[in-house]
């Protein structure tokens, strides 16, 4: 059905991510059981520069647009999931380079395989020292760990007075520390239904030295050192990118391989489900809406870049866009992706199909922050009521 997907899309980080497919199918299994991504795989991804899409240029990354990007991870995505899913989270973690002091991102990232992982904000505190911050806890859910070669850890700070640091809209800032892998202990508890190959397992640190320059904070993007659209975008809203790209791919796999088997496939006293009026509408319907929520956030992305500043900070009708195009593309792929295992009938229940891990990968999917429904209804308080209060990201 490549005929009716969306037109050319460029050559670039696409072109490279769609020539890694096979190599990607075929390490699929070792991925999933050994949670990792092996070699020589893993190289030819760092040679294809995928882990560098979102890098500011001023420490040899790429800064593509972000709809180029989340055609990348799409591409990744359809031929694995967790392939799809590490290479959008390190993408993510690239983002904190323009909120870090140049010389500590050029040190991290002169390694043309760096990669940074982290798990998401808890309650811990980092306490502010000379120099720096100490730091001890655990974190979880660091995706691509096992590839990384720096990893972080966000925190509130806390003064030495044992008051709590704010940021300048008066709340408690977050804080990203960074440091060399080594230093943490990793807690190998990563044993989900889906998303294996991820191993977004936990890390440990106790009380960990981190020097002020290794730290900055993603959560005010005017505070971000580098110029361009691409970093006017918020963190958040190019995460949620990133999850749409791999729920499109994942998504697109499963509709192409349906469609495959309903081109053979006859269930006991049925005409083939490929000659079925209601197989007919129903694929075309899926076509329709995978392609019209692919069209829609991709657009969103392309007028907001055209008008993006090179210094401020896109604004709340921007923020609001991404956050409702990428809360619909990953609806509408998860809807989509239900449609084909019902209608795969017992060909999608067994491990090995093309649906199986397909199925389990993007329901893992959707329990992520990104996938929550609550989007909409945030989206629909700014929409009547503004954001007086500057919490909408």
């Amino acid at each position: 059905m490549n005929h009716l997907r969306a037109g050319s899309i460029g050559t670039g980080p696409v072109a490279r991510a769609r020539d890694l497919g096979p190599a990607i199918e075929a390490a699929a299994d070792t991925i999933e059981r050994t949670q990792t991504i092996p070699e020589p795989l893993l190289t030819q991804i760092h040679d294809a520069r995928l882990a560098r899409m979102l890098l500011p240029r001023s420490v040899d990354g790429d800064e593509v647009e972000p709809w180029v990007y989340m055609h990348a991870i799409e591409e990744l995505a359809r031929h694995d999931g967790s392939v799809g899913w590490n290479l959008f989270v390190a993408n993510s973690s690239a983002l904190i380079a323009p909120f870090i002091p140049l010389e500590a991102a050029r040190a991290i990232f002169t390694d043309p395989r760096a990669v940074v992982s982290w798990g998401p904000p808890n309650q811990h505190k980092a306490h502010a020292v000379p120099g720096g911050y100490r730091i001890s806890g655990e974190w979880h859910f660091a995706s691509g760990s096992r590839q990384a070669t720096w990893m972080g850890a966000h925190a509130q700070v806390m003064e030495p007075d044992g008051s709590l640091r704010l940021n300048r809209f008066g709340r408690p800032t977050t804080r990203t520390l960074l440091f060399r892998k080594e230093h943490a202990t990793p807690i190998e508890n990563w044993n989900p239904i889906g998303m294996r190959g991820t191993a977004s397992e936990g890390y440990r640190l106790t009380d960990l030295f981190v020097p002020e320059t290794y730290s900055g904070t993603r959560e005010d993007p005017s505070l971000r050192r580098d110029p361009g659209p691409l970093f006017a975008f918020t963190m958040q809203g190019l995460y949620a990118v990133g999850v749409a790209g791999v729920a499109f791919g994942i998504a697109r796999a499963m509709l192409d391989a349906f469609i495959a088997l309903a081109a053979e496939k006859a269930p006991r006293g049925l005409v083939r489900l490929a000659d079925s009026p209601v197989v007919q509408s129903d694929v075309a319907r899926r076509e329709a809406a995978l392609g019209s929520a692919r069209a829609y956030l991709a657009d969103i992305l392309r007028e907001i870049w055209d008008e993006a500043d090179d210094i401020a900070p896109i604004g709340l009708d921007a923020r609001v866009r991404v956050r409702l195009g990428c809360a619909q593309a990953i609806t509408t792929a998860i809807e989509a992706a239900d449609y084909v295992y019902k209608a795969a009938g017992t060909s999608a229940i067994f491990p090995g199909t093309p649906f199986e891990r397909r199925f389990r990968d993007i329901h893992t999917l959707s329990q992520q922050i990104q996938s929550r429904d609550s989007h909409f209804e945030a989206v629909g308080r700014v929409l009547f009521n503004g954001d007086p209060q500057g919490l909408f990201l």
